[in-house]
């Protein structure tokens, strides 16, 4: 069973959705939201990978040049 957003399933109920709909809807969007949270992870360590770089190339020429 997959993973459901319990109060995206409650509101699309109230609105209205069959049964059915809501839970299918309710799972697909906690798919995406699971999707974004891998790419904030992936981010952070590009970032990081990003911040070491310079900090080694700035390190590189500050000794090349002094």
């Amino acid at each position: 069973m997959s993973t459901m957003i319990s109060e995206v399933y409650d509101a699309l109920k109230e609105a209205g959705a069959g049964e059915e709909k809501a839970r299918a809807a309710a799972e697909a969007i906690a798919g995406y939201e699971n999707r974004f949270a891998k790419i904030d992870q992936d981010l952070a360590v590009i970032k990081w990978m990003a911040g070491f770089n310079l900090a080694l190339t700035t390190a590189v020429l500050w000794k090349v040049f002094s």
